[in-house]
């Protein structure tokens, strides 16, 4: 029986240590449509290079699956890169072992040439990755040709192949790692699940359109429902976490899942990224029947012009509107915002400190400028303002600053709001930590709203 080593690359802890849940849908999805290969799961989070150095001699895989989540911390404060870490991770595999490498993930799916470059798998696969990945282990099996397979990227003869991009997948299950799931659920406090993928909307600087297309393909409800059941019933992990894109995208799956959630009689609480449009009092008050705890709302700014700048599909007023609704119900809510963004001005800077004093129950994490990927708006318009130039690959963190604003006045602006701000740099580590000693589940910033 051929093996299979899948790698779970990131060790970000901070705020809390994510579940490395593509490597579950891929684990899941392999292990029904590819009986024939024995799987195991190696996750950075859990273990180091000394462990990863004797599975790899102990177990010798014949293929290694890279997952990769980040590419960076996305924090203009440290801004500490990955991309050494993921290449490390291949040099030990061809120190080590004679498996052929196969990098896939959100972070390999926004870089997919530039990544395949620098790390030097042998295959990559962006975007939509369990069905390529199946096809690809199915068709080197069987020495059959793989340069038709989509979403691929290779070289042959000295020549880089990249397959066009195509997301099929309508339903998929996912069955989670018993051996780390408890590690997650005591230092998270959460456990996430997927409902949908793809965006429609086109945010300047979004990346999401580009890891999981513009087309909304919904999940099985059914097949959902009955994971949160398993979960809630016979593990005892009842806070999850939507992860989404935005959860309000497709209210008539919406409805449908919360229907079987209170049909069910789960007891779970959960949260999920929601933004200002499809949404009123009815949705919200319907998905905290079941069990909409908490929300993390892409805000972005408070200013009417920025949300222009940004491409966002709402207003002002309905952020304000929402907000009013989610404090009258009870339902947990934070605003993230970008400051220093592009087309950002002292008026515009102003404008939104001054609208957060309006806000009633939240707590404000914002982030100073823009992270500049490859594909988007803003890459092309920092381009044109000659910000970068067109030979950075922009894998090292690189950031779109407003020049006409002054950053260091942010935090005392802050201040004067009254409100609670969670600042990049601040770190709440000791608290959080403290908390979680407590039992305490969920994100943890309810308990700082102001």
């Amino acid at each position: 029986m051929k093996k299979l080593l899948l790698v779970s690359a990131n060790q970000m802890k901070s705020p809390y240590p994510v579940y490395p849940l593509g490597v579950s849908y891929l684990h899941t999805y392999l292990e029904k449509h590819l009986k024939d290969m024995d799987v195991k799961i190696f996750d950075f989070i859990l273990h180091d290079f000394a462990d990863y150095e004797n599975i790899l001699k102990t177990y010798q895989p014949d293929y290694v699956g890279l997952s990769i989540r980040n590419v960076d911390d996305v924090n203009i404060t440290v801004q500490q890169s990955f991309i050494n870490h993921y290449k490390k991770i291949v040099e030990y595999i061809r120190k080590y072992s004679d498996a052929v490498v196969i990098a896939g993930g959100s972070g390999y799916s926004i870089y997919p040439k530039q990544m395949y470059e620098f790390i030097k798998p042998d295959y990559g696969i962006y975007g939509e990755g369990e069905a390529r990945f199946c096809e690809l282990l199915q068709a080197l099996e069987s020495n059959n040709d793989y340069s038709q397979i989509s979403n691929l990227v290779y070289r042959h003869n000295g020549q880089l192949f990249f397959n066009k991009n195509e997301q099929s997948l309508k339903s998929i299950d996912v069955c989670f790692d018993d051996k780390i799931l408890d590690y997650y659920w005591q230092h998270s406090g959460m456990l996430n699940v997927q409902t949908k993928r793809g965006c429609p909307f086109k945010c300047i600087y979004c990346t999401y359109p580009i890891i999981e297309g513009h087309k909304v393909r919904t999940l099985n409800a059914s097949v959902i429902a009955d994971t949160l059941e398993d979960l809630s019933r016979n593990r005892g992990i009842n806070y999850i976490f939507f992860t989404d894109s935005i959860f309000n995208i497709d209210n008539a799956f919406n409805y449908e899942l919360a229907d079987i959630i209170i049909r069910k009689k789960l007891d779970i609480q959960w949260g999920a990224y929601f933004n200002f449009c499809n949404i009123d009092e009815k949705l919200l008050s319907y998905m905290q029947k079941a069990g909409l705890k908490h929300i993390e709302f892409g805000t972005d700014t408070l200013s009417e012009s920025m949300l222009k700048n940004y491409n966002k599909p709402f207003k002002v007023s309905d952020i304000m509107h929402i907000s009013d609704i989610c404090a009258r119900l009870g339902i947990d809510y934070a605003h993230f915002l970008i400051l220093a963004g592009y087309g950002e001005t002292e008026a515009t800077i102003n404008e939104t400190f001054n609208n957060a004093r309006l806000l009633e129950k939240t707590v404000f994490f914002p982030f100073i400028g823009l992270r500049i990927y490859p594909g988007t708006k803003l890459h092309e318009i920092a381009l044109n303002e000659g910000k970068i130039n067109a030979a950075d690959d922009l894998l090292r963190p690189t950031y779109y600053i407003s020049d006409k604003v002054d950053t260091s006045l942010f935090k005392a602006k802050a201040k004067e709001t009254g409100k609670r701000w969670i600042f990049p740099e601040d770190d709440l580590t000791a608290i959080m930590q403290k908390m979680r000693a407590r039992n305490k589940k969920g994100p943890l910033w309810e308990f700082l709203i102001q």
